[in-house]
């Protein structure tokens, strides 16, 4: 998941972008309103966090010129403004939602987490698929080789991470905080077990073998994985 954060106050936007990162996100820092309508409209975020005043364009500006160019990504105000007018002008611009400063990280991530998870929904299918492996996101059913296979709430949202980015290595501290919702721990093997346990379901009994280690870096599924 890749998110804009457009901060002019350096202090700020570094501790936004340095938390976000390390929850597991790719992130890009702008500082001024042009920069970051600049690159919101490039459409390869999945999230913009905006604040209201900038130099050059306000947020105001910036998410009026976002939202008429057609872009419908999720966009959090971030900002001081803590008027009611404010949130309600903020809202009837198109944002998605408004969070006051000060704020605490954990609320923002979460806030974060609801927003994306609200995009994904709108753009990906019903089933997630790899080789005959199938996720039925709207059943919350798992089938391989036409055969269903029962998961725990965990097992199935760690699965569903897997295939949604599917061929992609997965660090344990991304699979910690989006799975578990917690900051990674080396001390634990909470994650290695985990894995073990869904390979023994969705993988041992079947060939081809679709989730692999990738020493030293995490784990990846791939429906056609090299040796």
């Amino acid at each position: 998941m890749k998110i804009l954060i457009v901060e002019d106050e350096p202090k700020t936007g570094d501790y936004l972008r340095q938390g976000l990162v390390e929850a597991g996100y790719v992130v890009d820092l702008a500082r001024d309103g042009l920069d970051g309508l600049h690159l919101a409209q490039s459409g390869e975020y999945d999230l913009v966090v905006l604040d209201v005043m900038l130099p050059g364009l306000d947020g105001w500006g910036v998410l009026r010129t976002v939202r008429r160019g057609g872009h419908e990504m999720p966009v959090l105000f971030l900002t001081a403004r803590d008027q009611v007018e404010d949130r309600v002008r903020g809202l009837e611009l198109g944002a998605d939602d408004y969070l006051v400063k000060p704020f605490a990280f954990s609320e923002l991530l979460a806030r974060v987490r609801t927003l994306l998870r609200r995009g994904v929904r709108a753009k990906e299918p019903e089933v997630l698929r790899a080789a005959d492996l199938e996720l039925d996101l709207l059943r919350r059913r798992v089938m391989r080789a036409g055969a269903r296979i029962d998961l725990t709430a965990k097992e199935f949202a760690l699965l569903e991470l897997l295939l949604r980015r599917q061929g992609e290595v997965l660090p344990r501290s991304l699979i910690a905080s989006q799975v578990w919702d917690m900051n990674f721990d080396s001390d634990t093997n909470v994650i290695e077990v985990a894995v073990r346990r869904l390979r023994a379901k969705v993988d041992d009994p079947f060939d081809p073998k679709l989730i692999r280690t990738v020493r030293g870096m995490g784990y990846v599924l791939e429906a056609d994985p090299r040796a």
